[in-house]
């Protein structure tokens, strides 16, 4: 059982996030239909034995996703016609220095970088170059689980765990990017409810703003969000 909670960089950026992130349910349901066309598309249509799909379904379920949708977009996704999403990440900084990286979910590549790139330009931001912010951003695997009595603090560690966290009823957990596949595994075996799971940018350091400037700085972000291409959008920032 655990007696203790490891809190490190994770938990203070997720302490330090401020900005509204998909509060719309339909976009909110696109961004897990297209999960959830790529997934299929990589490893079929059979949760079972598509770890990918397993999780696309289990983050829908915790969005309250009707399950009547989650069948159709499974069901869309194979066949011949539906679009083939690219997943693609884009780089730069917003006004005041802060970092911004974007993933999209894109089938046209043409059409999302030059959408990418007017954001920046009217929101005096700045569009780099991929992996220009490999130095600030460390990709991690998450998952949240329900706490559970019979949770190992030294079996979690020993499975690849580097940060977890309670979150009200629940455990965060966060490893590196490549251990996904092997950290799901050893939840599903040990039996503990998997809320919903997937990936994080965490910043090695955090950019100091102040409300005046951060207001400046969330009319990009909030652009960037509303594009339909955009899964997830990170920054480092801090208001203070």
């Amino acid at each position: 059982m655990i007696n203790t909670k490891i809190m490190g960089r994770a938990f203070e950026y997720r302490k330090a996030k401020k900005f509204k992130r998909w509060g719309n349910m339909s976009r909110m349901f696109t961004r897990i239909g297209k999960e959830i066309t790529m997934a299929v598309k990589e490893g079929g249509p059979s949760p079972d034995s598509n770890s990918r799909l397993r999780a696309a379904i289990q983050n829908a379920k915790a969005e309250n996703m009707p399950k009547e949708n989650v069948e159709r977009a499974i069901k869309k996704a194979t066949a011949k016609d539906t679009a083939d999403y690219k997943e693609v990440v884009f780089e730069g900084y917003a006004p005041h220095g802060v970092a911004v990286l974007i993933e999209c979910a894109t089938d046209n590549n043409t059409r999302t970088v030059a959408n990418i790139r007017s954001y920046f330009n009217k929101y005096n931001g700045s569009l780099g170059t991929t992996g220009m912010l490999d130095f600030i951003f460390d990709h991690k695997c998450r998952f949240t689980i329900k706490n559970n009595p019979n949770i190992d603090e030294l079996e979690l560690i020993d499975a690849g765990v580097e940060e977890y966290f309670e979150e009200e009823e629940n455990l965060t957990l966060f490893a590196p990017f490549s251990d996904f596949g092997s950290i799901q595994k050893y939840l599903e075996s040990k039996e503990f409810e998997i809320v919903n799971s997937g990936f994080e940018r965490i910043p090695n350091n955090l950019k100091d703003v102040t409300t005046e400037q951060a207001v400046e700085i969330e009319k990009l972000i909030e652009r960037i969000e509303e594009d339909e291409d955009v899964q997830t959008v990170y920054t480092n920032i801090n208001i203070v």
